[in-house]
């Protein structure tokens, strides 16, 4: 029974340690070099810190081994549902100016007409994307490298803004959400001393960008006054403080939602959190797709005569999208050769036909060789493959029959109809007959 509990207790502390996420975070300071160039230095983020001692980093500068205080625990929470399997995330800072936002309606959000002077010092801007979760968090060296006994420097999170949707799939003209949530905690004290209790007012923004071409498409200033853009295309965000704390930290919700999406509103979408001379941003990717659908003609049979080639067969896939990323292959399964094997003969594809929805469809076609007797029963497959489907695909196939080889052939199916139909005549020839005789005998009743 002992070995068994050590076991298990050995499998939980295996799987917390995992679900915990990845402690360090290796990244790149990023600076300009000057005439269009950028150097990089290499940097790492110490999140969260096991027992014992700080690992030592002598491969780093101290200034960029970065040992993280998160008070609003947004980057903690963040990394701990990070998954086992994922890739490391790519990490990237650069130097930060806090300055007030450029746009016209978060004007309010700067009401001074000078940067706070608690917000003065060294800043720095890390952002960290993968395929499972995108941040950008704002943080602010608390002092010169500290002997911990590893040289480290001690950095504070002020504001991060994060996504755990970094790309998004949604089906064409259903509802897609771009999830986004932030966490703030005032750098100081004396940064929150000239604010009311409480969380202070924010500016949300959400651009789209696709094809070169971008624009804002919502902007929203909450518990401030002010003359706001109309939002585009029906967008409507969940911008709203979570807590209500007197003093921090804080966390919010800037959620999109955007109803029955269209072609158009896919691409790249830009996230922005602003504060007062703070902002965070992040970028998620909307991808819209719809899954073809796939049947075939002539179905479920198709008739041949040994020697001959049998009717064209034409693959029907219809609206799907997008029309970049579909394949069409076909497949003879069951015939003489074995069980699986491409299909021989001429295939092409139509031009594709538009949908009011923004979907497509086309058509796949194939001309297959004369067949022999013995490829009766085999089936003809066409198999689509598109980015919305599984990687398998989606298929449709019919059934050859081979004339004389089994059941009815086509000269017994000729044979059939023409008795069916002297049948028929021979069936109406005696009902007139019969009618016939019938009125002479009443006519001769008469008579008498």
């Amino acid at each position: 029974m002992e070995p068994l509990f050590l076991l298990l207790a050995l499998a939980f502390g295996l799987g917390t340690t995992v679900s915990a996420g990845p402690a360090v975070i290796e990244c790149w300071l990023v600076e300009d070099a000057g005439r269009g160039r950028l150097a990089k230095k290499p940097a790492a983020l110490l999140l969260r810190q096991g027992p014992g001692k700080v690992p030592p980093r002598p491969d780093l500068d101290p200034e960029l081994y970065l040992k993280v205080d998160d008070p609003a625990g947004a980057l903690q929470a963040a990394f701990r549902r990070y998954p086992w399997n994922a890739p490391a995330p790519h990490c990237e800072m650069s130097r930060y100016v806090p300055l007030p936002a450029s746009a016209n309606w978060a004007k309010g959000l700067t009401p001074e007409k000078s940067c706070p002077r608690a917000l003065d010092g060294t800043w720095l801007m890390v952002s960290m994307s993968s395929p499972v979760l995108s941040v950008s968090s704002l943080l602010q060296p608390q002092s010169e490298p500290q002997q911990e006994p590893a040289l480290i420097t001690m950095v504070t999170a002020v504001l991060t803004v994060l996504t755990h949707t970094p790309v998004t799939r949604a089906r064409l003209g259903q509802d897609a959400l771009l999830d986004l949530s932030f966490a703030y905690m005032p750098p100081t004290p004396e940064a929150t001393t000239s604010l009311a209790p409480g969380p202070p007012p924010f500016g949300l923004e959400w651009r789209h960008q696709h094809q070169g071409k971008g624009h804002l498409l919502l902007a929203a200033t909450p518990g401030l006054g002010g003359q706001m853009p109309p939002a585009q295309n029906g967008a409507v965000a969940f911008a709203a403080w979570d807590d209500n704390e007197p003093w921090g930290p804080w966390t919010g919700n800037g959620t999109l939602w955007l109803p029955a999406v269209r072609p158009f509103q896919q691409g790249a979408y830009l996230a922005t959190i602003h504060l007062p001379y703070l902002q965070g941003q992040v970028t998620l990717e909307l991808a819209v797709q719809k899954p073809p659908k796939v049947s075939m003609m002539p179905a479920p049979l198709v008739w041949a005569v040994p020697g001959e080639a049998p009717p064209e067969l034409l693959c029907l896939v219809s609206h799907f999208y997008p029309s970049e990323g579909l394949e069409v292959e076909w497949e003879l399964r069951g015939g003489p050769e074995g069980s699986f094997q491409k299909a021989k003969g001429e295939s092409w594809l139509s031009a594709l036909r538009q949908h009011s929805d923004g979907s497509v469809s086309l058509t796949g076609h194939l001309q297959l060789p004369p067949v022999t007797s013995a490829q009766h029963g085999a089936r003809y497959a066409c198999r689509v493959h598109h980015p919305s489907l599984p990687a398998l695909g989606r298929s449709a196939e019919v059934t050859l029959e081979v004339a004389g080889h089994s059941g009815p052939s086509l000269e017994d199916g000729v044979g059939l109809f023409l008795s069916a139909f002297l049948l028929l005549g021979l069936l109406k020839a005696l009902g007139w007959a019969a009618a016939y005789l019938s009125t002479s005998k009443e006519s001769k009743k008469k008579a008498q």
